[in-house]
């Protein structure tokens, strides 16, 4: 049985699912409650998965995704553990490698696609990053072209958000510096 939350951060309302050992889906604040919640539910359709709302779902998760909307440096590389299934296996080690992105950091498709070993793949990684099920978590808003333009950004807000969230980082970076 899967879960899912729907909470309120400094920036709007968060949305997350999965089980008590892995997350599955997220999705970037918006204003609305209820478009969170639409927004996360609308991709489990297809599913068939049974899902319930609990408010106090993954409670440590939720504080953790607030303080980092409040302006907190939180590192999500290890924890929470994620559920990928049914990512392809170069879209298993985009997604895995992308986790890998240190906060305040940024690098290129083309980088991304080396770090997999498949150097010529800079567009297929992209369209993995498109895809990617768990934004903030997997970090795809720090994934830039190679010109050092913002490329695509399919959460929320599109690349408003991503470059919001860039600055975000970044500025906590030389805050703390």
């Amino acid at each position: 049985m899967l879960q899912y939350a729907i909470f309120r951060t400094k920036w709007g309302y968060f949305g997350f699912a999965g089980t008590e050992r892995a997350i599955s889906r997220t999705f970037l604040p918006t204003p609305e409650h209820e478009q969170a919640e639409r927004g996360l539910l609308k991709s489990f359709h297809h599913t068939g998965d049974n899902l319930s709302l609990h408010k106090d779902f993954q409670q440590d998760l939720q504080e953790r995704i607030s303080a980092y909307y409040e302006g907190e440096p939180v590192d999500f590389s290890t924890d929470p553990a994620v559920g990928l299934n049914g990512a392809g296996l170069f879209a298993h080690k985009v997604l895995q490698a992308c986790r890998k992105i240190s906060f305040g950091q940024t690098i290129t498709y083309g980088e991304l696609a080396k770090r997999v070993g498949s150097p010529n793949a800079a567009r297929a990684v992209g369209s993995v990053m498109a895809g990617n099920p768990i934004p903030l978590i997997i970090p795809c808003h720090r994934v830039l072209r190679a010109d050092g333009g913002l490329g695509g950004f399919s959460a929320p807000g599109g690349t408003a958000t991503k470059q919001r969230m860039l600055h975000h980082e970044q500025a906590l970076c030389l805050a703390t510096s």
